[in-house]
């Protein structure tokens, strides 16, 4: 993965831009900086992976205002680089997991959350295929006055359900894991969802569970737990 500075001494346009904080990726360099005087988010993608660029762009640029989305400032296609508005707010994954918030202030945001996802699920249906959002996580998601979501790379067709399990996977398994108030907010985002979709769910616990193997290949060191707790919900569910 290369470094931005890499970018900035190397292509003009971005002579003059001001990093301010760079954000862990597992795939891209992204980073909050000033590019024209402007706050954006500036994310370059590695070669290889200029497919996910243009699905990020089609999202962003075709989404409409009530989903919350960060808009398109520029693509720049020769250099494989999204610019896109910076969203001023905090991570919903810190909001849910301090201790200082209450329990009812964390259902109210979850359900604001159910809300989003029926909102993108709805407006990106065609006939009867369904566009999912992908990488369904806490950290891909900033609360101001509003929930906003930011990262559309992985969007792809699909099934609501996978954008849901994995979303409780995410909920789950963030510090502090796997407790009975996270166990609460996930039955509480799915009957949200639910009651908005009309969807029903029969097999969101065996997808739920799917999604915390998913996660050993990024965290290793937590193998047995998520192991541990996917076989658990597999069986009786969360």
């Amino acid at each position: 993965m290369y470094e931005i500075e890499e970018l900035i001494l190397n292509v003009g346009k971005y002579k003059n831009t001001i990093i301010q904080k760079k954000f862990s990726s597992k795939k891209n360099t992204v980073c909050f900086a000033f590019f024209n005087k402007k706050p954006v988010v500036l994310k370059w993608f590695a070669p290889g992976f200029r497919k996910n660029m243009d699905n990020e762009y089609f999202i962003l640029k075709s989404s409409p205002t009530n989903l919350n989305l960060p808009h398109i400032v520029e693509k720049d296609d020769e250099n494989n680089v999204l610019i896109m508005s910076y969203i001023f707010g905090d991570s919903l994954c810190d909001f849910i997991n301090s201790e200082s918030i209450s329990s009812n202030e964390k259902e109210s945001k979850i359900k604001n959350l159910a809300n989003w996802f029926y909102n993108f699920h709805t407006f990106y249906k065609k006939n009867d295929k369904w566009r999912i959002r992908g990488d369904s996580i806490l950290h891909n998601f900033i609360l101001s006055d509003r929930i906003w979501g930011v990262d559309f790379e992985e969007s792809r067709l699909g099934k609501p359900t996978e954008d849901i399990a994995s979303m409780c996977g995410s909920i789950l398994s963030t510090n502090p894991m796997f407790t009975n108030l996270k166990f609460q907010l996930c039955k509480f985002f799915i009957k949200s969802y639910e009651r908005l979709s009309k969807i029903e769910m029969p097999n969101i616990n065996y997808e739920i569970a799917y999604s915390l193997l998913e996660k050993i290949q990024y965290r290793p060191d937590e193998e047995d737990i998520l192991r541990n707790f996917s076989d658990k919900i597999k069986l009786r569910g969360i």
